[in-house]
C-alpha cells in the first residue's frame, strides 16, 4: 500500500491532471446598455432633471444670449453639432491641411460685452479648436472632453479645497467649462458671479420657442430660476455647483440605449436586419471592437490614431504631462454616430465610410494619410494601426459593418428628438443673419482674379440692415476669399471708405486717414506674412456718428504690387 508521502504525491498528480478539465470561466454574457449611474452626492430627481434641461437649452447662459449647451450638442446630430465651422488650426491660416471643423461659439467680446476684432475670426463668431464631442454615453466615463480634462472628481468652482463629488463626477466637471470659455459662451473675464447675477434676472427660456411639455410645466405660473433651484435643491441659491449638478442630472437621463442592437442583445432576433446582424458579426471579429467595446462601443480610453501630427494638438498630454500621451484623444462612442456630420476630434472625417477610409489608408489608397509618429498600437492586438484592413477592397462586407454601425446602433428617440431627447427651438436657429453683400474681384492690372469679397453689417440687437440711425451701434466686417494662386504669399490688406466725396484708408491702429487715390500712398490696414484661403478685416465696431452714404472697398496686394479689390463697392447708409 502506498505510504502517506506517496498518497500525497498521487493526489497532487491527479489534481494537476484534472485541473485542465475543469470548466474555465468565460467572458460575462454581453448585455444591452443600461441606465446611467449617478454619484451618491448628486442623485437623480425630477425637479433637478427639468432644471438641468432648461439650463442646457437656455441661450441666456452665455454672455451674449447666442449660445446654449444644446447649441453644439443636438440629439438629432448624434449629440454633437450639425453646423460645420472652420478653425484654421495650429498655423492660424485658413485653407491648409491642419484646418479643423469645429463649432461656432460667440463673437469675441471684451469684459464689458463690447465686440472685439478677433485676429482670426474678425467680427464673426469664433470657432472651437476641436469638433464638439457627443455627450451620449459620457455619463459612463470617468473623464470627459476629448483630452479627459473633466475629471471624475468634481471640485467646487468657487472653492478648490471643497471636493463636492469624490468619484463619478466627470459630467459635473465638464458642465462648468464652456460657461466661462471666452470662445464658447463667455465674454472676457467673465466670473461665476456674473453668471449668477444674470440667471437671477432673466426669464428662463425667454429666447426659446416650441418648449416641450415637461419644461413648460416646470415654468408654469411665471417661475424664475430662483423658484427652479428651490424645487431642485430645497434652496433658491444659484451657484456653479448646483448649475453643474442640474445639467449633469439632465444628461444622465439621455442614454441612447433603445437601439436595434440593444433589442437584439435582449433577445429580439428581428430587431436588426439580416445584413445588420452580419455586420455585427463582422464588427465583432474585427479590430474595430478592440477600442469600440460594446455595450458603450467605446473603451473610454485615449489613443493617437494619427489623424494629424501630435505636436499640432497635444491632447491628453496637456493633462498628464506624459510624453506617451501626446496626441491622444478619447475614443468616441459609435452610438448614433450615423447622425453626425463631423467625426473625430478634428471633425473633417465626414461619415462612417470616410472613417473606414482613414483606418484603411495604410493598406489601400483611400485618399487619407496616417501620421505614424507617436501613433498608438491597437489594444490587445499584434496589428499596428497603420496596418488595419477592414475590407478595404470588399465593399459588400464593408457595407454590412457600416449598416450595422449607422443603423443598428442608432436610438430613434435621439435621431427624432422625442422624449427624453426632445428640445425647444433656439433663437439662434432662426436668428437674422448679418446683412451680407458680395462682390467679385478686380485687379489694378486689369487681369482676372477668382478672389471673392464679402461685407457683413450688424446693427443694434443683431438687427441686419443697410440703413442705420445716428448713434446706433454697428459692426462691419469684411471677409476675403483669396484667389488660390495667391495663397501663401506675403501681402498687405486694405480698406478704403468713400464718404462725402473723399476717400479714407483704414490704418493698422483702427483709424481712417484721408487718401489721395494714389495706390503708392495707400495705407495698409494689416500685414499678412502668408495669405490663407480666407482673411478677415474688422472695419467698424462702435457708434455711427456721421450721417450719409458710405461706400467701402477692401482688397489685398501681394508682393507683385498688384491690388485685388471688390469690383462693386459695398454700401450702407446712416440717417
Amino acid at each position: 500500500m502506498p505510504g502517506p508521502i506517496t498518497s500525497a504525491f498521487l493526489s497532487l498528480i491527479l489534481l494537476s491532471v484534472s485541473l485542465p478539465a475543469l470548466a474555465q470561466p468565460g467572458p460575462p454574457p454581453l448585455q444591452a446598455l443600461g441606465e446611467a449611474p449617478a454619484p451618491q452626492e448628486n442623485p437623480i430627481t425630477e425637479p433637478k432633471r427639468v432644471l438641468g434641461k432648461i439650463l442646457f437649452w437656455d441661450e441666456q447662459l452665455s454672455s451674449d444670449n447666442t449660445v446654449a449647451c444644446g447649441t453644439c450638442h443636438r440629439p438629432a446630430a448624434g449629440g454633437a453639432d450639425p453646423r460645420r465651422a472652420t478653425h484654421p488650426g495650429n498655423d492660424e491660416i485658413f485653407g491648409t491641411a491642419d484646418d479643423i471643423i469645429g463649432s461656432f461659439g460667440i463673437r469675441a467680446l471684451d469684459s464689458t460685452g463690447r465686440q472685439l476684432n478677433d485676429p482670426i475670426f474678425g467680427h464673426s463668431p469664433q470657432v472651437t479648436g476641436r469638433a464638439a464631442p457627443s455627450f451620449f454615453t459620457s455619463m459612463f466615463a470617468d473623464s470627459n472632453f476629448w483630452d479627459g480634462r473633466a475629471t471624475d472628481e468634481f471640485v467646487d468652482p468657487l472653492n478648490e479645497s471643497n471636493i463636492v463629488i469624490s468619484t463619478g463626477g466627470s459630467l459635473e466637471s465638464q458642465a462648468v467649462g464652456p460657461i466661462l470659455s471666452s470662445v464658447e459662451m463667455a465674454q472676457a473675464d467673465r466670473t461665476w458671479q456674473d453668471v449668477i447675477n444674470k440667471l437671477e434676472q432673466v426669464v428662463p427660456l425667454a429666447l426659446a420657442s416650441d418648449i416641450p411639455a415637461d419644461m413648460a410645466d416646470a415654468l408654469q405660473g411665471g417661475k424664475d430660476y430662483g423658484d427652479l433651484f428651490l424645487a431642485a435643491f430645497s434652496s433658491a441659491e444659484i451657484n456653479p455647483t448646483r448649475i453643474a449638478m442640474a445639467i449633469a442630472t439632465y444628461e444622465r437621463t439621455l442614454v441612447p440605449n433603445e437601439t436595434p442592437w440593444d433589442e437584439f442583445i435582449e433577445g429580439d432576433n428581428s430587431a436588426m436586419t439580416a445584413q445588420q446582424i452580419e455586420g455585427w458579426q463582422l464588427f465583432n471579429d474585427s479590430v474595430c471592437r478592440n477600442c469600440h467595446v460594446p455595450p458603450l462601443f467605446s473603451d473610454n480610453n485615449f489613443h493617437n490614431i494619427g489623424l494629424r501630427p501630435a505636436n499640432e494638438d497635444l491632447g491628453q498630454f496637456e493633462l498628464t504631462g506624459q510624453n506617451n500621451d501626446r496626441g491622444k484623444f478619447k475614443t468616441p462612442s459609435l452610438r448614433n454616430i450615423g447622425s453626425k456630420s463631423a467625426l473625430m476630434h478634428l471633425g473633417w472625417i465626414s461619415d462612417v465610410s470616410d472613417a473606414f477610409d482613414f483606418y484603411n489608408a495604410g493598406a489601400a489608397d483611400t485618399g487619407h494619410t496616417q501620421f505614424t509618429q507617436r501613433q498608438s498600437n491597437i489594444p490587445n492586438s499584434n496589428i499596428e494601426l497603420n496596418e488595419v484592413d477592414v475590407f478595404a477592397n470588399d465593399d459588400q462586407q464593408r457595407n454590412k459593418i457600416i449598416d450595422f454601425i449607422v443603423n443598428g446602433l442608432s436610438d430613434p428617440r435621439a435621431s427624432q428628438e422625442v422624449f427624453p431627447f426632445d428640445r425647444p427651438t433656439l433663437a439662434s436657429e432662426s436668428a437674422q443673419e448679418p446683412s451680407v453683400q458680395y462682390s467679385n474681384a478686380i485687379r489694378t492690372d486689369l487681369q482676372t482674379s477668382s478672389a471673392q469679397f464679402e461685407l457683413s453689417v450688424l446693427g443694434d440687437s443683431n438687427r441686419a440692415d443697410t440703413h442705420f440711425s445716428l448713434n446706433e451701434a454697428i459692426t462691419i466686417n469684411a471677409r476675403i476669399t483669396i484667389d488660390p494662386n495667391d495663397i501663401g504669399l506675403e501681402s498687405q490688406l486694405y480698406c478704403v471708405v468713400s464718404y462725402g466725396g473723399n476717400l479714407f484708408a483704414l490704418n493698422e491702429d483702427g483709424g481712417f486717414t484721408l487718401w489721395n487715390g494714389d495706390t503708392a500712398s495707400l495705407t495698409s490696414a494689416r500685414s499678412i506674412q502668408r495669405l490663407g484661403s480666407i482673411e478677415n478685416i474688422g472695419l467698424v465696431s462702435g457708434l455711427s456718428q456721421l450721417s450719409g452714404v458710405f461706400e467701402i472697398y477692401v482688397g489685398y496686394m501681394p508682393n507683385d504690387n498688384i491690388l485685388r479689390f471688390n469690383a462693386r463697392p459695398f454700401s450702407f447708409e446712416v440717417e
